[in-house]
């Protein structure tokens, strides 16, 4: 892999570590109130590797919910990720197979986000720069995870200390990062509002891709923005027919 441009992957990365930091240590304190060993809490921060899918499962644990409700619950949670690998694939054409099962494997929101924005910036996106942002949040977020068991009893009541709220201010600053692209706003306000009925009608966690169903059909609806003529290039053809 190319030294630089892994060292460039951690350095983008290290910021997500320490802002997933907190969401890792209140995972890990959730899990062992709700039964689960050091191990089992390691075991899966590092198999399911999705902070809200785990918080919806541990939530399930504790109301011995059957199995397989449980792993439903988790896909419709993470379903978000099928649009997430699509929208990567124009990028990672060029990774082999064992690196694109890596690739999906450590995708998670931000990795998403800095990943297609890389990729619209006209930069070649290279696995070297996608392992190694991915590493330095994967090995952390199970490490705190496994501290935050452990450490648990210190925390108290999350919601006491406003913990409960970090993982929606996370995501809210992800979906932000998007507001200069054609047609947010409307996008993003018709996905909420679905949302907020789902959840009101349908329940948790299905609000969460009932929401971005509709988004995403909103947005395969809308009108393309008419691009800008390039005036430039509209002269020096006239001058070359010209001539």
């Amino acid at each position: 892999m190319n030294r630089a441009d892994f060292v460039e992957g951690l350095r983008g990365g290290s910021a997500v570590a320490l802002a997933s930091a907190p969401f890792g240590a209140l995972f890990g304190a959730l899990a062992v109130e709700n039964g689960l060993s050091l191990s089992e809490t390691a075991f899966m921060s590092a198999t399911v590797y999705a902070g809200a899918s785990q918080m919806v499962g541990i939530e399930l644990f504790g109301h011995n919910v059957h199995a397989w409700l449980i792993v439903l619950s988790i896909l419709a949670v993470n379903f978000r990720h099928v649009l997430y690998s699509a929208a990567l694939a124009r990028y990672i054409g060029h990774f082999t197979p064992v690196q694109k099962f890596f690739t999906f494997f450590l995708l998670v929101d931000p990795q998403f986000a800095e990943a297609v924005k890389r990729g619209e910036a006209g930069r070649q996106l290279t696995f070297a720069w996608y392992f190694g942002f991915a590493i330095i949040i994967y090995v952390p977020w199970v490490l705190i995870s496994v501290a935050g068991g452990m450490l648990g009893g210190f925390i108290g009541d999350p919601k006491a200390i406003g913990l409960d709220i970090l993982l929606p201010a996370y995501f809210l600053g992800i979906v932000l990062g998007f507001r200069k692209r054609d047609n947010f706003l409307p996008v993003a306000l018709v996905s909420a509002v679905a949302s907020v009925l789902a959840y009101r009608y349908v329940g948790s966690p299905w609000h969460v891709s009932l929401g971005a169903a509709v988004g995403i059909v909103l947005a395969a609806v809308l009108p393309l923005p008419q691009q800008e003529p390039d005036l430039e290039a509209d002269a020096l053809q006239s001058g070359v027919h010209e001539v």
